[in-house]
């Protein structure tokens, strides 16, 4: 019993460390949802998320009825603590799910939307929202194209980079330290080469795997805790716990 209680308590306080990290977990893949948004049309990417900062937030009180029930044992806590284990057992393992499901699906996606938005590119001076975007994630990840630069090659025939008289990558393709760059294919050093593609799909794996492992740790924690917190709920009579 009292081996039992010490083990609650260690739990109880890595289950309070853990919180944190597990909802910054979800607020990282809830900013990624935001701004690629356009990306990630046909999923529902914002479902995982929310699964994991909710077991996030229940995580905290998780913790801290622990490691009360550690220091004195109440039949009243100690059911809530087994109430609250269960629903974070169930949020922990969908999301796992989730996440490991949106992980394999997804890249397939970005490939095909990203393809789409720089074949029908039509110019730095749209307006359009699939423009702007294409420009955002070249400049924030110092890429071009989905596989590579040459991907500009392949766009539309009224493209706009045809109605000028050399080929061209957008500006957004430019390394910052050339002012001067216009994103002129014969000056290559200047431009970004290496495709968006990759640098995205590798945030985002980066995120699910870390979301899937996380969530599969602590269930397996959560485990442990229900079985510890069912040992001590041995020790009291049966009319003490009836209410469960």
């Amino acid at each position: 019993r009292i081996f039992a209680k010490y083990l609650l308590k260690f739990l109880g306080y890595i289950a309070c460390c853990s919180a944190v990290a597990l909802v910054f977990g979800g607020v990282s893949v809830s900013l990624m949802y935001r701004n690629y948004t356009y990306l990630f049309q046909k999923s529902f990417l914002s479902l995982p998320v929310w699964l994991t900062i909710g077991a996030g937030i229940i995580l905290l009180p998780t913790g801290f009825l622990a490691i009360s029930i550690s220091a004195k044992s109440s039949c009243y806590k100690q059911g809530v603590l087994m109430y609250l284990l269960l629903v974070l057992l169930c949020l922990a393992v969908s999301s796992a799910v989730l996440a490991q499901c949106y992980s394999l699906q997804t890249p397939s996606e970005l490939k095909s939307t990203m393809g789409d938005l720089i074949y029908q590119y039509n110019g730095t001076l749209s307006k359009d929202s699939g423009v702007r975007l294409v420009d955002m994630i070249q400049r924030r990840l110092e890429c071009c194209g989905v596989q590579n630069y040459t991907d500009w090659l392949k766009t539309t025939a009224l493209s706009w980079h045809l109605l000028t008289e050399n080929t061209r990558v957008p500006e957004s393709c430019c390394k910052e330290r050339y002012s001067d760059c216009m994103g002129d294919l014969s000056h290559l050093d200047q431009i970004f080469q290496e495709g968006c593609l990759k640098k995205l799909e590798d945030w985002f794996q980066f995120l699910m795997y870390y979301v899937f492992w996380y969530c599969v740790v602590l269930s397996v924690l959560g485990v442990l805790t229900i079985v510890i917190n069912g040992l001590l709920m041995r020790q009291r009579p049966f009319h003490a716990i009836q209410f469960l």
